[in-house]
């Protein structure tokens, strides 16, 4: 019934995380204060109105699941009528659940019932943003691994799962609620909160915040924000994609001015002043920067870039030049500084930018890349499409583009499902969208060859791509796992495994994973535990899938 992420969750224990969390938790005391005193009138408003609409407390007090599995009391205002049926009835509310209030439909469509939680986050109970609590007897029906995981974290007011399914009422209806929500709903919260919980930073809580704030306004209540987005929001893409980028260009544009002037007063005095200079540099800097995010120079991965792509800085550093030429002329007056000085500097500067960038990457790459491509017939090419963007598939594309292979393929682009790539290039090759995009750009780009270069994926999920691709007109190849099959042969110890078993790939059409000859000791008792499990929930489908999936297992293992 659950699909967990198989990801193991990241170390947040060391002091980079330690502060972080500390920041983190400052901000959301702050603002709770703040929010709790500027509310504080409304909040009186809305008591009124809650009294007079129905007998009954203002507040309502529930008991979750907090941090390290503590049980709290949320708050709330009340939106319920006080009956005893209104404390029996399901944990979870559907839109026409009778046991709502007229004034308490309003709060929960506003989401206005969920202020009073401020103060469960200046208390320590609760965040800004973190997994949305629940209460104690669904958190018992999650699987032990994705609880301990999402309870690692304070729960917030908001979360990713929040703003996807800010309408989750609207999708349940009361005779099944409980049933539906387990099955429709849960699997894919628990896997957006364990997203937030191995990526959480206080920049994604921000643009948590601007998310949720934007899909609480009544125009864009229909507004769902691809994944992709809401993890990699617009508050994080300024942060990181440009505001990084313009700290690191103008310490390297102030650095290049200083170091051509510490050379040219060598032969020649130099009059203009640093704070001029430093004009010069910042103005250098910042159309620069505006530049390189016109040309779609931050969307690059440069970690994993092509050289080629060192041409794209060539548009930031012409304008740069220029602007920085006139504002020496206009402003500096009297005194500008030499513009073969300003040359230098920009010379210095592209380079300093370049190496910042490309770090150790050679410059004979750049050369073959280049020579390749003038070899190139496009039209005459069959067009690819690789499924992953990882070692394998960073593979596939390096073999297709050595010289000899390259003439007769041509590559469109990654499939990735992994959020933070979307839209990158990696070593030359953008990522163009993911596995449920693959028929739409099969038909787009004619393509009539895509490699499946996944291995680190579950069986089931390794059909599901297979069964889409089958969609298309195009022929599906299976890249084994070479990278896999050289780091099996090598120990932890570093020497060479003689006793390796030889691997065993699977064909185009085939799901089945490689397995291992026999299940450990470990692997069994996990498989009887899980079993057992299954049984005690009652989910036979589940249980026979499982039992299904060992028997296939076994019979591979006998036949090599």
């Amino acid at each position: 019934m659950f699909a967990s992420l198989s990801k193991s969750t990241p170390d947040r224990i060391g002091p980079q995380f330690r502060l972080s969390n500390a920041a983190k938790r400052l901000f959301d005391v702050l603002i709770s204060i703040g929010c709790l005193l500027i509310l504080s009138p409304v909040f009186l408003v809305i008591a009124i109105i809650i009294k007079s609409d129905s007998p009954g407390p203002v507040l309502y007090r529930g008991k979750r699941m907090g941090k390290g599995g503590r049980i709290f009391h949320i708050l709330k205002f009340r939106s319920m009528y006080e009956r005893p049926e209104s404390y029996q009835g399901p944990r979870i509310t559907a839109e026409d659940d009778e046991r709502i209030t007229r004034i308490g439909r309003w709060l929960r469509n506003t989401k206005t019932n969920e202020l009073p939680q401020f103060w469960n986050i200046i208390v320590g109970d609760m965040s800004l943003v973190g997994p949305r609590p629940e209460d104690p007897e669904i958190c018992n029906h999650w699987p032990e691994d994705v609880r301990r995981e999402i309870l690692s974290v304070r729960p917030g007011i908001t979360s990713p799962a929040s703003v996807l399914f800010r309408n989750e009422e609207a999708l349940l209806k009361s005779f099944d609620v409980m049933d539906t929500y387990f099955r429709s709903i849960v699997p894919d919260k628990l896997r957006l909160d364990q997203l937030y919980v191995r990526h959480h930073s206080l920049l994604l809580d921000l643009d948590i915040l601007l998310w949720t704030a934007l899909v609480l306004l009544p125009r864009q209540g229909g507004y769902a924000p691809p994944e992709e987005r809401l993890f990699w929001g617009p508050i994080s893409r300024l942060a990181r994609q440009y505001v990084s980028w313009f700290t690191i260009d103008t310490l390297i544009t102030l650095a290049s001015i200083g170091l051509s002037g510490v050379v040219w007063r060598l032969f020649e005095p130099l009059n203009t002043g640093w704070p001029k200079a430093i004009g010069v540099g910042v103005t250098f800097a910042v159309f620069f920067s505006l530049t390189g995010a016109l040309f779609g120079v931050n969307k690059i991965s440069w970690g994993q870039a092509n050289l080629i792509d060192v041409v794209s800085l060539l548009p930031g550093l012409v304008i740069a030049t220029g602007m920085a030429i006139w504002v020496n002329q206009i402003w500096v007056n009297n005194t500008p500084l030499p513009l073969s000085l300003l040359f230098s500097a920009a010379a210095i500067s592209f380079a300093g930018s370049v190496v910042v960038r490309y770090r150790t990457r050679l410059y004979s790459e750049l050369v073959k890349r280049w020579i390749n491509a003038l070899g190139r017939a496009a039209d005459a090419q069959e067009r690819m499409l690789i499924i992953g963007g990882g070692d394998t598939g960073q593979f596939v594309a390096w073999m297709i583009n050595r010289k000899g292979v390259q003439g007769g393929f041509r590559i469109i682009g990654y499939v990735d499902d992994d959020l933070f790539k979307q839209g990158t290039r990696i070593q030359g090759v953008s990522v163009i969208g993911r596995r449920a995009d693959i028929p739409a750009l099969v038909a787009k780009y004619d393509v009539g060859v895509i490699v499946f270069a996944i291995h680190n994926i579950k069986a089931d999920e390794r059909q599901q791509v297979q069964d889409i691709c089958a969609q298309t007109p195009a022929r599906l190849l299976i890249m084994p796992d070479l990278i896999g099959a050289f780091n099996q042969t090598v120990t932890t110890n570093g020497h060479t495994s003689r006793s390796a078993e030889p691997l065993v790939y699977p064909g185009p059409l085939s799901s089945n994973l490689p397995v291992q000859a026999r299940f450990s000791q470990q692997q069994l008792e996990l498989l009887l535990v899980d079993l057992a499990q299954k049984a005690r929930e009652g989910d036979l489908e589940a249980l026979l899938q499982k039992i299904a999936q060992a028997q296939a297992d076994l019979q591979d293992q006998g036949n090599p």
